[in-house]
């Protein structure tokens, strides 16, 4: 980057666009093309990843993403019914993780969390996002805003993870007689304020926003 930016905002996750376009393969709601890839030129496709994994790859992604309590049964589940007849839809996957789920949560779809899990390993999300803060904390001026939305607690928690170490800085744990500076020990960045949260206005007129966590910090130097 030539110059650097007095401020960022990375809006993180799937797009309504995405989720609402079938042919992308993002939603357990519309039957489509199992992929989920955010560039489908790129990458093993969702439905590529389950022809191949083995279950234990499998419940791995769904527990370790996916936050799936009943990971393992509908991992076991997916393998059994891909050595009858691959998946290649989302409503395949869907129904299938649904009879596999025993303990629906009230108001969720039960394969909501598997897809997710899914769809997170399969774009390397959380590997991007933290590449991503380093990028753009790079790129922002000293004084320059950084504001970040997240979606779901696995992303909320590499941010806030991520902002509370540069605001503390190591400069408390350096012997204080050693002959050097301080100045590259000092914080990085100032947290402003504590996470916000959508609004019941805004959560009624847009109900993806009920999950959105908010967090702002400014470049120190």
């Amino acid at each position: 980057m030539a110059g650097k930016v007095s401020g960022i905002l990375l809006d993180l996750g799937v797009s309504s666009p995405q989720l609402d376009d079938p042919e992308r393969g993002f939603s357990f709601m519309n039957d489509g093309p199992l992929d989920m890839r955010m560039d489908p030129t790129r990458g093993v496709s969702a439905a590529e990843f389950i022809a191949t994994a083995p279950a234990e790859e499998i419940a791995r992604v769904f527990k370790e993403y996916g936050e799936e309590r009943f990971a393992k049964r509908m991992a076991n589940a997916v393998v059994a019914r891909r050595e009858v007849q691959p998946f290649e839809r989302t409503a395949d996957l869907a129904e299938v993780l649904k009879v596999a789920n025993p303990a629906w949560e009230k108001g969720k779809n039960p394969a909501t969390r598997a897809f997710q899990g899914l769809r997170i390993h399969v774009n390397n999300e959380l590997g991007d996002l933290e590449a991503g803060l380093e990028a753009a904390l790079d790129a922002l001026e000293v004084g320059g805003r950084l504001v970040v939305i997240s979606f779901h607690s696995l992303e909320d928690r590499i941010v806030k993870l991520f902002m509370r170490k540069l605001a503390k800085g190591e400069a408390d744990n350096m012997p204080r007689n050693l002959p050097i500076q301080f100045k590259p020990f000092e914080p990085k960045i100032k947290i402003h304020g504590k996470a916000q949260f959508a609004s019941d206005t805004e959560t009624k007129a847009n109900p993806r926003s009920r999950s959105a966590v908010m967090r702002v910090a400014e470049k120190l130097r």
